[in-house]
């Protein structure tokens, strides 16, 4: 088995809901392991009979709309609660279900991978040794023999492909690639997402993108690199606020930097995302700094502090950081 205290676990709880409505919830400004999730066990739920939904307060970004298929997916504004349970995916905490926590006074059952869950549920599945919660739920189906039809697959495939960096990041295990090749098995299919992610860019992100090329810092003798957007940068470039999805790894990928960010200005806060190339340098301990979190590797925030005050403790932070992991190193 790939999960064998999860996966018992799981079942249990989706025996206990047949005869139920339930509503999988998932994160504000939706990812493709969030996507991928709600998408994959709302339809694996509703094979095994379990009237089951999904509700984000976020639309489905436009490059994660070909998941969908006839999966029944609502925006909070658009969901009428109507006695269904909720149990949430890839949500380290309550408040990333975004107005969500406002509908549902409770959640039944929290499953996510994030390093950071706060465990807020009746029940609390967590596996931070998992690369995607997809890849959780995803194996949980495997060892359960679940049924899982052709947009099942995919929508695990996708978000296990892209919380992994399309398999590049250290998350990246033998039991990542043994379930994506059991979900392509079973029809998922590598080429129609890398198109449908990679390769149907609008022309506002590229301009988005040269504006973030534009705006690189480096800091920390060249081990940290950071860009920002300002609260202009979208209207001017005619992109869209899940456009900035995927620009801090470019700042990521340049030689010697350990540490990269981007941070968001808008009209009453700062978004900022954080990503490293080794899990020591653990990120999300600087994004907890910021009421934010997430994985070792990445994580993200969002503060109300002016950008004034907010980029030198960010800095500050972020030398802290480094100097414990040298310190540790000798």
């Amino acid at each position: 088995m790939f999960y064998p205290d999860l996966s018992p676990s799981i079942r249990r709880i989706a025996d206990d809901l047949r005869g139920q409505k339930v509503a999988v919830l998932g994160h504000f400004r939706p990812d493709g392991d969030c996507i991928g999730s709600q998408v994959g066990f709302c339809r694996v739920l509703r094979a095994l009979d379990i009237d089951a939904v999904c509700v984000n307060s976020d639309p489905v970004p436009r490059r994660l709309r070909f998941l969908l298929g006839d999966t029944p997916f609502f925006e909070a504004e658009d969901f009428q609660l109507d006695g269904h349970l909720a149990i949430s995916v890839d949500c380290a905490d309550p408040e990333r279900t975004g107005v969500l926590q406002e509908i549902f006074s409770e959640i039944s059952a929290n499953i996510d991978h994030h390093i950071s869950n706060t465990r807020y549920a009746k029940q609390n599945f967590i596996d931070s040794n998992s690369a995607a919660t997809a890849e959780i739920l995803g194996g949980v189906a495997l060892d359960n023999r679940w049924p899982i039809d052709r947009e099942t697959a995919q929508a695990f495939y996708v978000g296990i492909a892209t919380d992994t960096g399309q398999f590049r990041f250290p998350s990246t295990t033998r039991r990542v690639f043994t379930i994506s090749g059991l979900l392509i098995d079973r029809g998922a299919n590598p080429a129609l997402a890398s198109h449908q992610l990679y390769e149907q860019e609008s022309l506002g992100k590229m301009r988005l993108l040269q504006k973030f090329l534009a705006s690189l810092q480096l800091e920390f003798n060249g081990r940290v690199c950071i860009g920002s957007l300002d609260e202009n940068s979208f209207a001017e470039t005619g992109a869209t606020s899940e456009d900035s999805e995927g620009l801090v790894d470019y700042a990521r990928s340049i030689a010697g930097v350990d540490i990269a960010g981007i941070i968001e200005q808008r009209p009453n806060d700062i978004k900022g995302s954080l990503r490293c190339k080794e899990t020591r340098f653990r990120v999300d301990k600087i994004a907890a700094l910021f009421n934010g979190g997430g994985h070792a590797c990445a994580a993200g925030f969002n503060t109300d502090l002016p950008f004034q005050e907010f980029y030198p403790a960010l800095l500050k932070a972020i030398g802290e950081q480094l100097d414990k992991v040298d310190s540790a190193e000798g």
